[in-house]
């Protein structure tokens, strides 16, 4: 495996440091930029703001520490730029603030990455692209299962902040040449949350209708991650981040039957695929899901 030295921006955050893990686990160096520092055995912090372009060309040609200066050959260059850093969610700051904060943050980043001349780029961009997550009452998809190749149509500033970053990537893409990757991220789950969430959420699975009720483990995102980094030659792509199963315990085609009533259903579905398809990170990248939820919750009989 070739070590990469990749620049973070978001690694504190609750995917990003689990995200940061596995990588530095893959043996890769990673600086993380963010407001608040990791606290984690071997990851390298630089605290930035992605709003500020000058920060962000700054860290880009920074060390990420004292050891790159022994060389005494110059700042090395960044392998890979993997950008996670965002206002998480509406309903935390202004609906403006939230979309100037995502917006301008993530030109930023990819502005800097691809003039210094970084050829892999990854961002988080979310599932709530797909307009159900966060709509005003009760919204049903165009159609399902969800796919890359949907007509993302959401209403509030978090999805559509990351619409609009997918186009920011797919547009410099073009005029650099660069692979540009951007993960449609599903609802994260941290290693402790099974025994926290899930119970509630099979006895109530209409509390998931608005995630389209995917889920991503964590780590498993990790691992998407790392084979984004491996996947040279793709030019932009977009990807569903999630895991493979829903995260529910009634099969799926009685899920959208009863959650997602005349919905058209565009393909036949395994048992319990999920809804939020994760097909072409299995095809594509070759993702192998190592955290389903059933190695972590022992399901109720239906």
């Amino acid at each position: 495996m070739t070590r990469k030295r990749i620049l973070f921006t978001g690694g504190s955050g609750k995917a990003g440091k689990h995200v940061v893990a596995y990588l530095l686990e893959q043996g890769h160096r990673v600086m993380n930029v963010d407001l608040v520092p990791l606290d984690h055995p071997g990851v390298d912090n630089l605290i930035a703001d992605i709003t500020d372009s000058g920060q962000m060309f700054n860290a880009m040609s920074s060390y990420a520490g004292f050891d790159e200066m022994e060389p005494g050959t110059g700042v090395p260059a960044f392998d890979a730029v993997v950008h996670f850093a965002a206002v998480p969610r509406i309903l935390i700051n202004p609906d403006n603030e939230t979309f100037r904060v995502n917006t301008m943050g993530t030109y930023n980043v990819i502005e800097a990455a691809v003039k210094f001349g970084i050829k892999k780029v990854i961002i988080a961009s979310s599932e709530t692209t797909y307009g159900i997550c966060f709509s005003d009452g009760e919204t049903n998809p165009q159609s399902l299962p969800l796919d890359e190749d949907y007509d993302v149509d959401p209403m509030d500033s978090y999805g559509l902040s990351k619409v609009v970053n997918e186009k920011t990537a797919r547009s410099f893409q073009r005029r650099s040449g660069a692979d540009i990757y951007a993960l449609r991220i599903g609802n994260v789950v941290e290693p402790h949350e099974y025994a926290e969430l899930f119970p509630d959420y099979f006895k109530n699975p209409e509390v998931r209708r608005r995630n389209a009720f995917c889920y991503i483990d964590a780590r498993d995102l990790g691992q998407i991650v790392d084979l984004c980094l491996k996947k040279d030659g793709l030019g932009y792509q977009v990807f569903n981040a999630g895991n493979d199963h829903n995260g529910a315990i009634i099969p799926s085609k009685e899920l959208a039957e009863r959650f997602f009533s005349g919905v058209p259903i565009t393909r036949e579905l395994g048992e319990h695929e999920a809804l939020f398809s994760n097909r072409k990170i299995r095809d594509v990248l070759g993702f192998k899901e190592q955290h389903n939820w059933q190695k972590y919750v022992n399901a109720p009989k239906v």
